[in-house]
């Protein structure tokens, strides 16, 4: 099948994609072959995104098999350290240099965001969307590539802390918070606000994987 000079990378970032999104969940099997005929592409760029996905630890292997990896409780608690303080600095950083056009997205966002509470899955994508927006507003290009290196090993926990009983209205209300600092130009309160909002996350994953362990 003839390919196009892009076809590595587009099948690297198709897969990323599809496991991004949730085509693919820890556990998973990835077979080259069905990979090559989901995404049209051929064999050889495929196997090529896989071994590129596997060294970056994003797949494992099982036997013969590679699956999309998942994170233990040190690999996630890790995460959630390196995300913390880097979402705490893109916030400070947003209180900086953020536009009004900016701010006024990230609150339109909000807005829409609340019409989601009822549907986990939908929020957590917009959630994701409204982080990267704050991520932008940073206008700080290497914390964002870190920021979506980050993200793509959060694409790796199976659930999202958004189905939690409450959750959902609740960050919503940390969301407001954060951007209201931000377009008071208080970096302090935007990186604490921020930071606190994660820890929320962090202890409300950390309760839910409590109460289905046993």
């Amino acid at each position: 099948m003839p390919q196009d000079k892009g076809a590595h990378k587009d099948a690297y970032t198709l897969i990323l994609d599809a496991i991004d999104q949730g085509a693919y969940r820890p556990g998973d099997r990835l077979v080259e072959s069905d990979l090559a005929e989901r995404f049209k592409v051929s064999r050889t760029p495929i196997r090529e995104a896989l071994q590129r996905l596997e060294t970056q630890s994003l797949l494992a292997r099982d036997g013969r098999s590679l699956i999309v990896a998942s994170l233990d409780h040190n690999q996630m608690a890790e995460l959630y350290v390196v995300r913390s303080e880097l979402e705490g600095l893109a916030a400070r950083l947003a209180a900086q240099h953020a536009t009004s056009e900016e701010v006024q997205v990230l609150r339109d966002m909000i807005e829409a965001d609340r019409k989601l509470v009822d549907d986990p899955n939908a929020l957590s994508r917009a959630n994701r969307r409204f982080h990267r927006q704050i991520h932008l507003a940073s206008h700080n290009r290497y914390l964002v590539q870190q920021l979506d290196l980050v993200y793509r090993s959060m694409a790796l926990m199976a659930t999202t802390s958004l189905a939690a009983q409450g959750r959902s209205e609740l960050a919503l209300e940390e969301h407001d918070a954060i951007v209201d600092a931000i377009a008071a130009r208080n970096e302090d309160a935007a990186y604490d606000a921020l930071k606190a909002h994660i820890s929320v996350a962090f202890r409300t994953r950390l309760k839910s994987d409590a109460e289905t362990s046993f």
